[in-house]
């Protein structure tokens, strides 16, 4: 058995819509041309909290109820329909959500600025500059509050999708056991908008993972990971 090396960033076996935004971002989701693999530029999947100890994204933001920005069916006019901001979906499973941010509303492969399939918990940050927003089987959207604060959690659920750092989950080093097959994926990104300037590192992972998160991060993804928990 040869040697596994570490997967550049960009490159991930797996994670269509990285490569599909390096082609204009072509698109994984739903009828997308460039390939069903299981994450995109973000790689955002399973329902948060489905463990004892691990937590999914938006638990220490769930004081009170919930308010509805977007429907999670439908397709928005920045500007028009929608405020610019960074938007968050949760409970999603079975990669049944896609959402879109277009330069237009041609429809075409070079309209799409980024995309993605969610399972689980995923963020977006809507730009001025885009002109639409797509979403498609996603649960409702909810805008999300920049100085919201919370009490992040040590733990999260290694398919739980995409936390934010500092407030979904702490900073440091984290450790997952249990991947096979390199069906582990993780993600540690600057922002929410999903480009390729968006990731600061990615890996595919069969075995244990290990991965510290830095504070300067903005959100962490994970798909197909075992529980992940932080060292002492």
């Amino acid at each position: 058995m040869g040697m596994k090396t570490k997967v550049g960033l960009g490159a991930v076996v797996g994670i269509a819509v990285i490569a599909a935004v390096s082609a204009n971002a072509g698109g994984n989701g739903k009828d997308g041309g460039s390939g069903g693999g299981k994450g995109s530029s973000a790689s955002a999947e399973h329902t948060p909290g489905g463990t004892k100890d691990a937590k999914g994204p938006g638990d220490a933001q769930a004081a009170g109820k919930k308010k509805t920005a977007l429907a999670g069916d439908g397709e928005y006019r920045i500007g028009s329909d929608m405020r610019p901001g960074t938007y968050r979906t949760s409970g999603n499973t079975d990669d049944q959500c896609y959402w879109e941010r277009a330069k237009d509303a041609k429809g075409e492969t070079d309209s799409t600025l980024a995309n993605e399939n969610v399972t689980g918990t995923g963020y977006v940050t809507v730009k001025a500059s885009d002109k639409i927003f797509k979403s498609s089987g996603c649960k409702d959207w909810e805008a999300v509050d920049p100085a919201a604060k919370g009490t992040p959690a040590r733990a999260m659920d290694g398919d739980g999708g995409m936390y934010k750092v500092g407030t979904d989950i702490a900073p440091g080093t984290y450790r997952s056991t249990g991947n096979k097959d390199d069906s582990c994926y993780w993600e540690r990104t600057k922002d929410a908008e999903h480009g390729l300037d968006s990731v600061i590192a990615n890996d595919n992972v069969t075995g244990t993972a290990v991965v510290t998160i830095s504070p300067d991060d903005a959100y962490f993804k994970t798909s197909g990971c075992g529980n992940w928990k932080k060292a002492a």
